[in-house]
């Protein structure tokens, strides 16, 4: 039983030839039929999934948009006021994030992220509202618990769908919708700041309400089109289920048992190195999107000292080439089924691009500096974000492992305020600094794991770690997950 586990293992994943799944059903994998059915959930998926995210992250960020309109000056903010406004969100959506994560499926996703996405939308239309700052401060705070289920619940709810082969894409698809939210934060910001003055309110306000409103009717909309798993999609017909139920156990370590949740599975992620590892090389490289995504509005404006119209104006072609060169990575990423070469590679372009912002250079200069801080943000930030659950086949590990990946990761956005304080403009060398610092720590930890992970996968392909399959069935090394010595790691 070992030797053929161990064949099995040479060969990956099925992608050809009728096999078992393990459970006594029979599969047949069928090319044609499975692109289509991809591209039917994408439809179906995709474009909620990604406007969930994207009102999101506008509502989590707008607030540097808002900065530009007279906020400060409104509820009196002065020194570092500001930066706390900001950060404080970040208390309670790290202290929501992983207990979130563990109750998304009992509580069934179409339930809870409507639920969510609601209230959510509720407060960040009623910011725009406040009179005082310590309104803004509570308004911060408990949007913060609300949001905190969103992105690591999306996360872990597009394995229900898709296999390791597919998830990057998909992943990245929330990542293009971050982009698209700094994009059209700006354009809307542009757009809704000339509103100024109506019905007595100043421009800030009216970017604030404007953009929350579409969380609330999104929020309601979830509820009827969000299906909680294939199972219960009323888009797929039986045929359509059947196979989704089956190919999903065909993945390596996917077994019936391996999808329940259980404590020991928890207990195993909080013990794995390798999970550690992910979540703090994640704060490295979210310290880069905190600072880049709240803060480009004001870098900008310092570098050129362009008006606020203008500076929102400059912000769009920085979020739109981030998305297209993720979406593209992403793209390459799962058709080679490499993840670790694409961090490396886009992290030294960050690193690049601010060298640059820390240069002694010319306006435009600099400008250019932060289409190369674009280009690999979203790379860094979302590629391990796929990478990790791709090497993790049991969902309680999984789920848990992705909650403290992100939970340790977002901890950035308490800091990232405060490296781009006030008194530092207009170079903000210290926040431009402290970026670099991390954006080459987190590029470090995914080269040593691209590194680490070709040579587990070459060690258990000689059979070095055969000895563990000494007395098990088939079905007992599969439930061993990412730890059986027939596992083998996506790079």
């Amino acid at each position: 039983m070992a030797d053929n586990a161990s064949d099995k293992h040479q060969d990956g994943e099925k992608g050809h030839a009728s096999s078992t799944d393990g459970e006594g059903s029979h599969f047949v994998h069928d090319e044609a039929f499975e692109r289509r059915l991809i591209r039917k959930i994408d439809r179906h998926l995709v474009p909620i999934v990604m406007l969930l995210y994207l009102t999101s992250f506008l509502d989590r960020v707008n607030i540097g948009n808002a900065r530009l309109y007279g906020m400060e000056e409104d509820l009196n903010m002065k020194g570092n006021m500001y930066q706390t406004a900001v950060s404080v969100l970040f208390v309670t959506y790290l202290a929501f994030e992983v207990p979130s994560n563990l109750v998304l499926k009992k509580l069934r996703p179409s339930r809870y992220i409507s639920v969510i996405t609601t209230m959510w939308g509720i407060i960040a239309t009623c910011t725009g509202l406040v009179q005082t700052y310590n309104q803004l401060i509570a308004l911060r705070v408990v949007l913060g618990i609300f949001e905190a289920g969103l992105f690591p619940g999306m996360a872990i709810y597009l394995t229900f769908f898709y296999t390791r082969k597919e998830l990057a894409v998909r992943i990245g698809y929330l990542f293009v919708a971050s982009a698209l939210a700094g994009a059209c934060g700006g354009l809307l910001a542009f757009a809704i700041g000339n509103m100024d003055g109506i019905a007595g309110r100043r421009g800030w306000r009216w970017i604030l309400i404007i953009e929350g409103i579409p969380s609330f009717i999104l929020g309601i909309a979830t509820f009827f089109l969000l299906p909680d798993d294939p199972e219960s999609a009323r888009f797929l017909s039986e045929d359509e289920k059947t196979y989704m139920h089956a190919r999903r156990l065909q993945q390596q370590g996917e077994t019936l048992d391996a999808q329940k949740f259980h404590w020991a599975d928890v207990r195993a992620c909080l013990k794995d190195w390798k999970v550690w590892g992910f979540a703090f090389a994640q704060f490295g490289a979210d310290t880069m999107l905190y600072g880049f995504s709240n803060y480009l509005p004001t870098v900008l404006q310092q570098i050129g000292q362009w008006s606020a119209p203008v500076t929102q104006v400059l912000t769009i072609p920085c979020y739109f080439l981030g998305a297209v060169t993720y979406l593209l990575m992403a793209r390459l990423s799962d058709h080679t089924q490499r993840r670790g070469i694409f961090c490396t590679l886009f992290g030294l372009i960050s690193i690049l691009g601010y060298a640059i912002l820390l240069a002694p250079v010319s306006s435009s200069a600099h400008y250019a500096g932060t289409f190369l801080v674009a280009m690999g943000l979203y790379v860094l930030v979302g590629i391990p974000l796929a990478w990790l659950p791709n090497n993790l086949p049991r969902y309680g590990k999984r789920t848990t492992a992705t909650g403290l990946q992100l939970t340790i990761g977002n901890a950035s956005g308490i800091m990232a305020p405060f490296i781009y304080a006030t008194g530092d403009k207009p170079r903000y060398i210290r926040g431009h600094a402290v970026s670099l610092a991390m954006v080459g720590f987190a590029t470090l930890v995914y080269t040593f794991f691209w590194y680490w992970f070709t040579r587990q996968n070459a060690r258990r392909a000689r059979g070095e770690d055969d000895h563990i399959l000494t007395n098990k069935t088939e079905k007992e090394i599969q439930e061993l997950g990412d730890e059986a010595p027939t596992f083998k790691y996506i790079t």
